[in-house]
Parts: structure tokens; sequence; C-alpha cells
């Protein structure tokens, strides 16, 4: 989609960036003060103005469809910008989701006595305001407002210009939600221009932003962590592993590994590397490789692989760094469970990781030792969701090991602050 559909000039896009910023963290010390209940009412309002309007909502998501296949747009990103009433019915579910979720904000814990009286605890506090750039899924503009009001920040949401129109309508949907339950309009706002400018400036805006989350592809988020001036949660790439132990019940490793692939294939959760011990991957291998014939998935193999399947391709030193994202494997059969963990740590994203065993000795060590966002026992790493922790929905999964890791739930767009409760305490 071009520009023109965007109200807002070019040569005003820094001016209207600024206010935008302005305007965000001013309606951030009120959401930040609401209690449970507005936040609530709040999340629930948007939800029922999302049924409302349903049909304009569908007009809308249409028009930016015929505008996408106009452009060329290819079918994966047609597929995840339609919406239809499944994707709507998807949005409201999860602001009512969210409302019912426990609220973290105002929770103190760990607070003990010291030796001078007073009591030191921590208190959950929201980050502030927080800016959430995103391509195509315009789901992800309720997801993520839903998020942000119930930790209690403001939210700025740049969404992608192949779904500049979706956007606009559910943004409508969501001021009129905050509206009913007297929060400020402006604790939601999504940018109104398509303009690229409008992310370099969202991306430096210091004073105003407290945080960036970037949702798309691998080069917007390199893109955005190069440049930004303002603190990014992110991960750059899924690169998971299976490594299937010796002391693996077959049966198990078989079946978590045919699912960890081919469950779904484009999710940063899916497996792109299976790790297999000389010692079972005579018989592991052949079974799987039927299975993963029979998916059309395509398999590239070091040379030990490739002896016991030979229909198998060759596998590049890329391909131990690449997260396919489709029917693609790469497998490596491995001396033991040392070489399993240094290939991890070497070829992987830190996203997640999965031992396939019955010794619990190892799978304690596998745990400890991979240095991963998540780390799994007997268990596909298509778990990795925060629907699946009990996190409700997220606003992505962070490699990062500042301010969080993994999923990214309601608790993981706060921070806490200490507290300190005295009696007339005085420091000796």
């Amino acid at each position: 989609m071009n520009a023109q559909v965007s109200p807002v000039a070019a040569s005003d896009v820094v001016a209207y960036m600024q206010g935008v910023g302005q305007r965000a963290r001013a309606a951030a010390r009120s959401v930040g003060r609401a209690d449970t209940q507005t936040k609530n009412a709040a999340l629930s309002a948007i939800a029922a103005r999302l049924e409302a309007a349903l049909p304009a909502l569908l007009a809308a998501n249409e028009a930016d469809l015929a505008a996408g296949r106009a452009n060329g747009l290819d079918a994966a990103l047609l597929d995840r910008l339609a919406l239809g009433e499944k994707g709507v019915r998807g949005m409201v579910q999860g602001l009512r989701e969210v409302a019912a979720q426990k609220d973290p904000i105002g929770a103190i814990t760990d607070l003990e006595y010291r030796p001078s009286g007073i009591q030191v605890g921590r208190m959950r506090v929201p980050l502030g305001v927080i800016g959430i750039i995103y391509e195509s899924r315009p789901n992800v503009t309720a997801d993520a407002a839903a998020l942000c009001l119930k930790a209690g920040n403001a939210a700025i949401l740049r969404g992608g210009s192949e779904a500049f129109r979706t956007n606009r309508a559910i943004a409508a949907c969501i001021r009129e939600g905050l509206e009913v339950a007297g929060l400020p309009l402006d604790a939601v706002q999504v940018v109104d221009t398509t303009d690229r400018a409008a992310v370099g400036e969202l991306i430096r805006m210091r004073d105003y932003v407290d945080v960036i989350v970037p949702r798309g592809g691998k080069s917007l988020i390199a893109r955005i962590s190069a440049e930004a001036r303002v603190p990014v949660i992110k991960h750059l790439d899924g690169i998971c592993h299976v490594y299937i132990d010796d002391r693996a019940d077959p049966g198990k490793a078989v079946k978590v590994a045919f699912n960890a692939k081919c469950r779904r294939y484009g999710i940063c959760g899916a497996m792109e590397t299976l790790l297999v011990h000389e010692a079972v991957a005579p018989y592991v291998l052949p079974q799987l490789a039927e299975l993963y014939a029979a998916a059309g998935v395509e398999l590239r193999g070091c040379a030990r692989t490739r002896q016991l399947l030979p229909a198998c391709g060759v596998a590049t030193e890329d391909d131990w760094r690449t997260e396919y994202l489709a029917p693609v494997l790469s497998i490596r059969v491995v001396d033991d469970m040392d070489a399993a963990i240094e290939h991890i740590e070497t070829y992987g994203s830190h996203h997640t990781d999965s031992i396939i065993t019955e010794d619990l000795t190892r799978a304690r060590r596998f745990l400890r030792e991979v240095d991963s966002a998540s780390v799994m026992v007997n268990a596909s790493t298509q778990f990795a969701d925060g629907g699946e922790y009990g996190l409700g929905a997220e606003i992505g999964i962070s490699t990062d090991k500042l301010h969080a890791r993994g999923p990214v739930g309601v608790e993981g767009l706060t921070t806490q602050k200490f507290v300190v409760l005295g009696d007339g305490s005085c420091r000796a």
C-alpha cells in the first residue's frame, strides 16, 4: 500500500510523532494509577466495540487485502493480513482473557524485616510508555493494546502499511472502549501514517518512550535493534533444537521430534535442527525420515546422517545457522550430550531447545547448561508460547536477558521498584 491513505504529510512526521509521544507520556500517568476494575472495564468495552463493529472491520480488512493483491503481496503476507470473522472473534476473546488475568500492578513481594527495623520489599509497577512496531497481522493491534493496558502502560502502536485501514478501524474501537471506562484516549495510540520515517522517530524518542517491542521479520528487528536509542525487547531468530539422547524412549522421541517440526512450520518455536545420539540414530532416524517424507519435509544432514538416510541432502555450515520457517530440517548425529550442547551453544539463537531422555540427571544438566529462553525435557519446542505457559496473550518472545526473557505477557511489561516501610525509622 502506498502513502496516499496516510493523513499525515511526510514533512510533518517528526512533529506528529513528537506529539504522539508527549500525549502518551501524559496518558501513562493516568493508566499507571488506574485500578484493576477500571482497566478491566476498558478491556471489556473494547471487546464489545469490536464485536459490534464486525462488518466495518471486515470491510476495512477486505480493502487492505484488495490493495495488497494489487501491489503484489505474496500469499504468505496476504494470509497474515487476512482477519476474517474468526480473527475478530479471536481478538475479542483475547481481550476478555487478559481482563480475567490477575493484575500484577501494586503487588509487593519479598517483604522482609532488616536488622534496623525497616521492612524492604519490591513492588510491581508499569514500564510507562511502550512502542510496538509490527507487520501484517492486524490482530496485534488489539492484543498489544490489551496487554499494555492491563500492565498499566500507555501504548504507541505502529502497524504495517499493508494493514493501515484495518488498524485504523480497530483503533477506533479501542478509543471508544477507553472513553467508556474513563481512561484517556491517548492511552493507546495507533500511528496514523504509513511513512517509514515514523518508525525512525519512534525508536529515538527517549523522552517519551520507555521500551520498544518489534514484531516482524528479521530485517525489521535487526534495523530497530541497530538504530534504536530506546531499550528493545526482541528476538531475531528461532533456531530451535531437539536433542534425542541415547537414554530416550524411542516412542516419545519420534512423536516429539515430528511434532516439533511439523505441527506448524512458520513459527519461531518450530524445530530447525534435530540432534541425535549416535547410539540411537540407526533406528530412530529411519522412522522419522519416513514420517517427514510423508509430510513433505526436506532433510539436510551431516555425513553420518546421510549414511543412515541415503536420500537426505547435504547440510552446509549455513544450514546449522538457518531459521527455515518452512518444511526443511537439518539433522546432525552427535557423539554424546556434550557435543549436542556444544552445537546448540555454537549455532542456536537461545530461543527454545529440548532434550528427549529418561535419564533425570542428564535432563537436569541440560536444563542447567543450555542457555536459552525456554529449555524443555521430553516436550515439543512448539510449546514455546505465552498461552501454553499460562500467560494468556503475549506481546512476543524475547531471547534477550534484559528486561524480559521468553514469552512476554502482562508481567513482562512491568518492572519492580524497592519499597521500604518504617515507623519513624532513622539510620544510625
